[in-house]
């Protein structure tokens, strides 16, 4: 079997809109949210990675 490399590894960005607060805000949305995600990702260096949204 192969070992996984840093390289090969792919991380999982999860965002979720909830109904509970009524999506009030610009930070409530799943746009804001995959922006903010992205962001720090690729700051931290990670480049390979899938979004995940729950609504």
């Amino acid at each position: 079997m192969k070992k996984q490399t840093e390289k090969d590894k792919l991380t999982a960005l999860y965002e979720r809109l909830s109904h509970d607060d009524g999506n009030v805000g610009e930070s409530m949305s799943i746009g804001s949210q995959k922006a903010i995600l992205k962001r720090k990702t690729e700051e931290m260096g990670i480049h390979r990675y899938k979004f995940y949204v729950e609504m």
